[in-house]
């Protein structure tokens, strides 16, 4: 079995001036970070499907992505792997005071008994702290505008959320979905498309902010929506002896009918 420090000389010879690999050697951080975002979306496909190999396959290209950063950091001199886990460490104690109430690294002997609710409090506050000390003052300074736009945008609704900027139950953002889309429907009427996707935009921000208030994940909500969608589209296409595109509109209604049980019966 080969080991992690194996994997980390094995990134020193593809980095290697004289001998290493040509694509390798003209890599960035910024050449590597879609790379980054595609292992990551890969690996979340793996744990959805419940493939605990194709997990490790994928964790393994998330770690190697991990080790290449680290290796144009030290090449560089902008700060070694070390340091790097150092920060993590760090960081982990500071957050779990629940867990390592003296901020060490040690096995806890019960630390604080404290409820969900009041960690995840204690833990937006710790956050809020550490973007103090990083000079960030606005509660949004530090959300990634390279976030997919679902998870971005709950992840804005959360923050605003914990400043008291929010609405105090699920029945008042459903008051505001009908608003927003009857908004979208007098634009469609009349409106530009620049309007139209305004209104549009803010229609679907309010389908997030239900999300977040039902406690529910909106990324993973519309991935799962999209893999139900693609099952039975791929039956609709396994059912018929024709493409669908042959088919009129009447009959693809039936064939998607005829889907929608075969998944829910199969689902059950």
């Amino acid at each position: 079995m080969y080991s992690f420090d194996d994997l980390r000389e094995l990134m020193r010879y593809l980095r290697d001036p004289d001998h290493g690999c040509p694509w390798d050697l003209k890599q960035s951080y910024k050449t590597i970070a879609p790379h980054t975002l595609e292992e990551c979306f890969e690996l979340v496909d793996a744990i959805e499907s419940g493939d605990t190999d194709q997990i490790c396959q994928e964790l393994g290209d998330v770690l190697f992505q991990v080790v290449f950063y680290s290796q144009l950091a030290e090449e560089a001199g902008d700060f070694r792997f070390a340091d790097a886990v150092d920060g993590i460490v760090k960081k982990l104690l500071r957050r779990h005071p629940h867990v390592f109430p003296e901020g060490l690294l040690q096995k806890p002997d019960g630390g604080r008994q404290l409820s969900e609710t009041q960690i995840k409090h204690r833990w937006e506050q710790i956050k809020t702290e550490e973007r103090a000390e990083k000079a960030q003052n606005g509660v949004l300074d530090d959300i990634p505008l390279a976030l997919p736009s679902l998870s971005r945008a709950q992840k804005l609704q959360k923050r605003a959320a914990g400043v008291g900027f929010d609405w105090s139950s699920s029945a008042g953002v459903l008051e505001k979905l009908d608003e927003e889309r009857r908004e979208l429907a007098d634009v469609l009427q009349s409106g530009t498309k620049e309007r139209q996707a305004e209104e549009l935009g803010d229609l679907l921000f309010t389908v997030v902010n239900l999300a977040r208030h039902l406690e529910l994940d909106a990324e993973t909500l519309l991935r799962a929506a999209n893999r139900k969608f693609e099952t039975r589209f791929r039956l609709m296409e396994a059912t018929t002896g024709k493409t669908l595109s042959e088919l009129d509109s009447s009959a693809l209604d039936v064939l998607w009918e005829q889907a929608k049980k075969h998944s829910d019966k199969t689902a059950s």
